[in-house]
């Protein structure tokens, strides 16, 4: 666990990250850039083979975007800006490939393409009702469980009624969304991993893997197939992985 006097944004060039806070988890997928603020305890795990890519943004900067957890789709601008901004020379202060001012204006134009860009629905809050963590740790750990909110609630003493209240209440969303989203965010670790699409449909509880399209393409934005391909492209794109240098 760390936290940052300046929030940053995490870019998985390649592979898929997921971003932990105390507001929730948000998983980061090729093409997708998650920010998180100043101050905000945090760790990142890595799933595959990841390319991990980190700006930092000034307070000036930071102010133009949410003061909340957030993931945003990148644009191919947003992209090359990151990629050109974490490249094999950023962090050598002797001879850096930007100078302090043509660093500034990458990262304006960084932040212009971020708060044009689609907010994505790939943040998952958490609950903190006691009753709602025990029902995130039944999902979190058998995402493939069918079990209806009833059958579940049961299980922790809680009635559908209670259930469907607090999560609107507090997440937001109905039991099929939330555990629509967490069930994608399983089936992106799982694609990184090496998983086919039919195998990740089973795994995440879906009927048929028809099914499992359909939803991961409304969330995601493409088939699993496409998204597959797409991650192994951008991956041979990016420059050489980086250290990344600590914020001051």
């Amino acid at each position: 666990m760390q936290s940052h006097a300046r929030g940053h944004l995490v870019y998985a060039a390649g592979g898929v990250l997921a971003v932990h806070t105390e507001r929730g988890t948000s998983i980061v997928p090729a093409n997708r850039v998650a920010w998180t603020p100043a101050e905000f305890t945090h760790y990142h795990r890595a799933h595959g083979d990841t390319d991990m890519r980190i700006v930092f943004l000034a307070p000036s900067l930071a102010r133009l975007i949410p003061d909340r957890p957030a993931v945003f789709l990148a644009s191919d601008l947003a992209r090359e800006v990151l990629l050109a901004l974490t490249g094999p020379r950023n962090y050598d202060d002797a001879a850096p490939d930007y100078s302090r001012s043509a660093r500034l204006r990458l990262l304006r134009v960084l932040v212009d393409e971020l708060r044009e860009a689609d907010e994505q629905p790939l943040h998952l809050p958490e609950p903190r009702d006691d009753r709602l963590q025990a029902l995130a740790r039944m999902l979190y750990e058998q995402p493939a469980d069918n079990a209806t909110l009833a059958e579940l609630g049961k299980t922790i003493g809680a009635s559908t009624r209670t259930l469907s209240r607090l999560l609107r209440s507090e997440l937001g969303m109905t039991f099929y969304e939330w555990r629509t989203q967490l069930r994608i965010h399983h089936a992106l670790v799982l694609l990184a991993d090496g998983h086919d699409t039919i195998q990740t449909a089973y795994a995440c509880g879906w009927a048929n893997p028809s099914s499992f399209i359909a939803a991961f393409t409304n969330i995601i934005g493409t088939t699993p197939g496409r998204y597959r391909t797409s991650r192994r492209t951008t991956a041979r794109a990016s420059q050489p992985p980086t250290a990344v240098k600590p914020p001051d």
